[in-house]
């Protein structure tokens, strides 16, 4: 069962010429109870498409199925109750936060959306939802400034909690973080999505993260997916040469460096993607596979990349390598 399906969605910003495709057709499933991974460089899209899934982006074109439902086709609250089923955790949980509410507050908003808790009952929901994210209740009565950055993640989780959705999707939440609490949110997020049952859209720049928490890695450059697979196998045996260059800027002691493909060119211009393959100008592996780039020029692999493995949008994806 799928909980979560995007299909062909598309957000452009203005018109013309100068118009900017942020996210591009994109096909993304989340399976009911699993942790997608969308990892990509900064720009490629992941947080408009995560924004658009939930309303907070003007889609274009497509649509967001929510339990096999769209939202923008039921109704006044039908459609918003479906849509409450899907919430998303932003990456700066200060500039998330209403800086004049305390945290209670901001927690009995957010049951009062969900609607059927009686008022009399919210100060015992506050204190669960507190719970769940291993807050004491005297956290209810601090304003986000008195909080630390990891206390304010874990309240800014507990808000999306309060909803009771079925999907979560986490925009770089241990980013703006240090170190040394990131681990305590990752594990958060993996006892929250246990307890409840949830789905989860995790969306990071960094594939050892995408490895720890995902069971799907799905790989976006400049707004498409270009590769989509269960973790293990997809981080076993990459298919597109982004990837590929993705995993070998993730650090490893012993491993020689120089073999290994690297991303020596910008970012193509999104308001101007090139012809052909939106990767070729930067796809470090060409001479290795092929004579010349005129394949990889004149057409575009993207749209037959659900024949290929991993739906990897490359020409030369079941190539030897």
């Amino acid at each position: 069962m799928t909980a979560l399906q995007t299909t062909g969605l598309t957000v452009r910003f203005g018109a013309g010429a100068g118009a900017l495709t942020a996210v591009d057709h994109v096909d993304l499933e989340v399976p009911a109870g699993q942790v997608v991974a969308l990892v990509g460089e900064s720009g490629s899209g992941k947080s408009t498409l995560a924004r658009a899934i939930v309303g907070l982006a003007p889609t274009t074109d497509g649509q967001v199925l929510i339990d096999g439902s769209d939202p923008a086709a039921l109704p006044g609250e039908r459609g918003r109750a479906l849509r409450r089923r899907v919430q998303m955790v932003f990456q700066d949980p200060y500039a998330s936060l209403n800086p004049r509410m305390t945290v209670g507050d901001l927690l009995a908003e957010a049951l009062g959306a969900r609607g059927g808790v009686r008022r009399p009952d919210r100060d015992s929901e506050v204190t669960r939802l507190l719970g769940l994210v291993s807050l004491d209740e005297r956290h209810a009565g601090r304003l986000p400034r008195e909080l630390s950055g990891g206390q304010r993640q874990r309240v800014a989780i507990a808000r999306a909690l309060a909803v009771e959705p079925a999907v979560l999707i986490a925009d770089e939440v241990t980013s703006a973080l240090d170190v040394s609490v990131q681990g305590a949110i990752l594990n958060l997020l993996a006892e929250v999505r246990a307890r409840l049952g949830l789905s989860v859209l995790f969306i990071t720049h960094n594939l050892a993260l995408a490895r720890y928490v995902g069971d799907l890695i799905a790989v976006m450059y400049l707004g498409r997916i270009v590769e989509v697979g269960p973790v293990d196998e997809l981080l076993a045996d990459p298919r597109h040469p982004y990837t590929r260059a993705l995993l070998a800027a993730v650090p490893a002691l012993g491993r020689r460096t120089a073999a290994a493909p690297t991303l020596d060119v910008e970012p193509a211009d999104p308001h101007a993607p090139p012809p052909g393959c939106h990767f070729h100008p930067r796809c470090p592996i060409g001479p290795q596979v092929r004579e010349d780039r005129q394949l990889c020029i004149a057409s575009d692999p993207w749209p037959d990349a659900g024949g290929r493995k991993h739906r990897a949008a490359c020409h030369f994806a079941d190539a030897g390598r």
